[in-house]
Parts: structure tokens; sequence; C-alpha cells
């Protein structure tokens, strides 16, 4: 029940978990019953039911079953009429063994760490991990080369601590077409530059470093309304920044939670289960975007109301509004750092439009263009916090909370 109750919530970002498990809040945690030995029961039942079952198709382990079909019920999934005219016969009679051959895992999976891509970087980048001294780093990347970035930050983190180095201290640039994962876990200090494209997860748990991906300066097209990198692109971005000159894959910044993002085009699903950070979207959407969405704030150029989540506005979970001046000197930030980061056409030309010699009503209707899409109850814990730090208050303290709560409840 304490499990279903944190699934329904959905609050766990804001610190106000009503049954005391994601919170830090002592009035919370109070009313949190539960102890470690009643998983460790729940678990002892799951293991007696298992060897109840077992014991009933006459094995003795797990082990035995494995690669035994002998004991699958096959009716209901031969018989039913989604299977009709399919021959289920190659997967259901399962694989033929030698006698003696072992039908599970026995062998240890060979990951080929020894041959990674990061010990070059990290043998490249000594000076910055002995004596935090900048280094500039410039290699060739092809799309074998996964994760790249991350056992070089693991090297900074297990050196210098959750904080890192100083913005920048390692100066990645590649150049080529990166494998999955790219910078994924990447910590303060680390900036990786890719001059080409990407795959899947660029910025997976991305932990304050910065990555920028732009098209080869050679690569005969333009970087506006073309893919430049795969899917779920920042997936669990904790903070630090992401700058894509091009449009990226489906599911892009799912379940982030501080890291700030610019990029000119996603697929459908953006910024689902989204619980903090920032994105700027200069480009098409997809749609089904803010599924979930319970943090955070995004700005989108030219957004069609129709491709956000339907059920999150129609209940008042998102609102959309015109930016205000706070979130338009934010957007102006942004342009000129993506564009110095990546070279954006479509970030320079929005300046352009944006500047002070373009005529006022030129500014305004392109500041039109731009929707802040933001979850209602974020957006009232954050006033409750501005109040707070106004008057002199502790944005955490007691009082703050119960505010939090009130707003938060219904």
């Amino acid at each position: 029940l304490v499990v279903s109750g944190c699934i329904m919530m959905r609050v766990c970002h804001l610190d106000t978990c009503p049954v005391g498990v994601a919170t830090q809040n002592p009035e919370l945690r109070s009313r949190f019953t539960g102890q470690a030995d009643h998983v460790v029961n729940f678990f002892t039942f799951i293991a007696e039911e298992v060897r109840e079952i077992l014991a009933s198709l006459g094995y003795r382990s797990i082990d035995d079953a494995v690669g035994d079909t002998a004991a699958l019920d096959l009716d209901d999934a031969v018989k039913h009429w989604k299977a009709e005219g399919l021959d289920l016969t190659p997967v259901l009679r399962g694989p033929i063994f030698a006698e003696g051959e072992p039908r599970r895992h026995g062998a240890l999976q060979q990951h080929d760490v020894e041959s990674h891509f990061d010990h070059r970087l990290i043998a490249d980048a000594g000076d910055a991990l002995e004596r935090r001294e900048p280094v500039v780093i410039d290699l060739p990347i092809r799309n074998i080369d996964r994760a790249v970035g991350t056992m070089l930050g693991h090297e900074v983190t297990k050196r210098f601590g959750s904080a890192g180095l100083a913005p920048e201290t390692i100066d990645v640039t590649l150049t080529g077409s990166a494998g999955q994962s790219l910078g994924a876990f990447l910590p303060p200090g680390l900036t990786l530059r890719l001059v080409g494209d990407a795959n899947d997860y660029v910025g997976k748990g991305l932990s304050g470093g910065e990555i920028t991906v732009r098209p080869h300066p050679n690569a005969g097209h333009a970087a506006a309304g073309n893919v430049i990198a795969g899917n779920v692109i920042g997936y669990g971005a904790t903070s630090g920044n992401l700058w894509i000159a091009g449009v990226v894959g489906e599911r892009f910044l799912v379940r982030g939670s501080g890291a700030t993002a610019v990029v000119e085009g996603t697929g459908d699903h953006a910024l689902e289960y989204f619980t903090g950070g920032f994105a700027l979207i200069l480009g098409p959407t997809g749609r089904n975007i803010g599924a979930g969405m319970s943090g955070g704030e995004a700005v989108l150029l030219d957004l069609d109301p129709l491709d956000v989540n339907s059920a999150e506005l129609t209940s008042g979970a998102l609102e959309l509004r015109p930016l205000d001046e706070a979130r338009r000197g934010r957007v102006l930030a942004l342009l000129k750092r993506h564009s110095e980061q990546t070279g954006s056409a479509v970030a320079e030309s929005l300046l352009a439009l944006l500047g002070p010699e373009a005529a006022e009503v030129d500014r305004e209707a392109t500041w039109a263009r731009f929707t802040h899409l933001i979850p209602r109850d974020y957006s009232r814990v954050l006033e409750i916090h501005e109040v707070a730090r106004r008057e002199g208050r502790d944005p955490d303290g007691d009082q703050v909370w119960s505010q939090i709560l009130e707003v938060t409840r219904g």
C-alpha cells in the first residue's frame, strides 16, 4: 500500500511524499511505519512459493527448469486467435543442447573494458587529474565507441568527489559518429564537444558536465530540421548542460531532474516524467509532450498545444503560458550560449529578431512564438520559495513546508 501510494502521488521530486518514503522532512518521515524485516519477510514468502511451484512441476531448482520447455502450458498461446497462421514451433520447442552442455549462464561476460576508448582520454587528461590543470583533447570517434567519457568521469569523481573540477578543465573535441551513451554520467569539469552525430542516450545521467553536439562543417546539410542524435537523449540527467544543433529522437530528457538542455527539435514523448531542469526546444516536437511531467520547466518555439499530453492539460496539471520577463532573460542567455557552443543558425536568427536592433513589433511577434510549459504544482512551489526568500525566511523551514503541503495537496 505504501508503494502504491508513492506511485499514485508522483511528488518524489518535491520532498512532500505523504507516506514518508521519498522525503527528508522529519514530519513526513515520521509517517512511515515500515521496517526492513518486512521486506525480508515478503521475499521469504516469494521464495517459498517459487519452491512449491517448482516441486509441483518435478524440479528441485530453477536451474533444472531452465531450457526445459516440456513443462510449458502452450494451449492458450497456440490456440489464441492472434496466433492463427503463425508457426510457433521454433520458439516453443526450445534449442537443442548437446549432452552436458549448460543451459544457463555460467561464464563471465567479456566487456573488453581494457580496450575502451576512455583509456586514451584518461592518459591525455593526466595534468587535469593530477594537478587540476586545464587540458584540451582532440580525437576521432566511431560509432563502435560507446559510453565515451564515462570512465574518464569516474576518474574525476573518484579523485575530486561530486564537486568535480572547474568548468571546462578537461575539454574534449570528438570528430565523427559516437556510439550509444556518449557522456553518460559526465561530472562537473568535463566538456565533450562532438562534431558529427550520435546514437541514443547522449548525456544519460548527466551529472554536472557539458555536452555539445553539432554537425560536421562538411556535412552537406543544415543542422535545422535534420536528426543529429538518437532516442532518449539526456535520460535521467540531474545537472549540467546539453547543447544540440539539430533534431533528436523520441523521449528527450525523459526523467530529467535538473539539467539544462537546448535542442532544435524532438520526436514523440519529450519531457516524459520530467521532474526538474530547464529545456529550450527550438523546433518541432512530435506528440505527447510532458506525459507525467511533475517538475521542471520548458520553453518551446511554435508549439502546437495538441502535441502536449491531453490528460495533463485537461486536468490542469500542466500549464501553457506566455514568457514573463524572467523567462525571456533566461531564453536570451541560452540562445547566446547555444550559438557560441554550436554555431546554431536557428539561435542566430532568433537572436537577430530579439535583439535591440530589431523593431519592437518584430521582437514582440517573435516572443509570442514561445510557450512556457510548467507543471501547476511545481509553479506553486517556486512561488512559495521566492516569497520566502524575499521575506528573508528559510525556504526549507517548517513554515514554508506547511505552505507547500497545503497548495499541493489536491
